[in-house]
């Protein structure tokens, strides 16, 4: 019996300036083989499924464990984390591309620093007054603690965003993600510090109203964040936020 084979094709581009086009490659098929597997082994012996030498492959991945966010790429036309994309699970060929939204830098490797440049102009940080001991925090109820774990789970893969019909050069929508650890911090009882600088960022340009509660990013997050119920919410702040400073004006 014939050994059973994978094929792919990629969407290659050498720069972001350069041609994109597509390369297809054929792999012996493996049990529990996953896309990003399949593409170390690609990489390691790049040569396309009709015997033609090419270049490895550029793409980004780390933990293998849908935890760190690296492995987000377009698989079958979907934004999704390559290292939990098993082979068996996938209509061949397999056809993998970069996400769309973001600025090409190789291959299957985007830069997605949009979404740091986005948490830092929303102050999604907890402050901290020097490196001396400042004593017990405050008390975090366990109620509390329910309601905050799942929007800790963002791994910053940005699935939420490339899927987001709002988030684009035009609108300079913040995302999903963005809004998400807004409510994170808001939440907290040592990041409301900084929760009304939070909500007025979100009124301003790029801010909450560009949303438009497609809700693409809830269906696509690998991790099931509750983003549309935080979206929900921090529009409500936002417009509260906003009458306060009308009424104080």
């Amino acid at each position: 019996m014939a050994n059973k084979s994978v094929a792919f094709e990629i969407k290659r581009q050498a720069n972001p300036d350069a041609p994109a086009v597509w390369e297809s490659f054929e792999l012996e098929w493996r049990p529990s083989m996953n896309v990003v597997s399949a593409m170390m082994e690609i990489a390691a012996n790049p040569v396309t499924a009709d015997g033609r030498p090419t270049t490895p492959i550029t793409y980004d991945c780390n933990c293998m464990e849908e935890i760190c966010g690296s492995c987000a790429m377009r698989i079958n036309g979907k934004a999704r984390m390559a290292c939990s994309a098993l082979i068996d699970n996938l209509e061949q060929p397999i056809r993998i591309e970069p996400l769309s939204k973001f600025p090409l830098v190789r291959d299957l490797q985007v830069d997605r620093s949009v979404l740091f440049e986005n948490l830092m102009a929303v102050k999604a940080w907890v402050p901290v007054d020097g490196t001396y001991d400042l004593g017990s925090g405050p008390r975090v109820f366990p109620q509390q603690q329910e309601a905050n774990y799942p929007l800790s789970n963002c791994i910053s893969c940005c699935c939420c965003m490339d899927v987001c019909p709002q988030f684009n050069e035009d609108t300079g929508f913040v995302g999903a993600a963005t809004i998400a650890q807004v409510k994170l911090f808001n939440n907290h009882p040592t990041g409301k510090v900084f929760k009304e600088d939070r909500l007025r960022a979100l009124a301003g340009d790029g801010g909450i109203q560009e949303c438009g509660f497609a809700q693409n990013c809830v269906d696509t997050c690998p991790k099931q964040i509750p983003l549309t119920n935080a979206i929900s919410d921090i529009s409500r702040d936002v417009i509260i936020q906003k009458a306060k400073d009308f009424l104080r004006g």
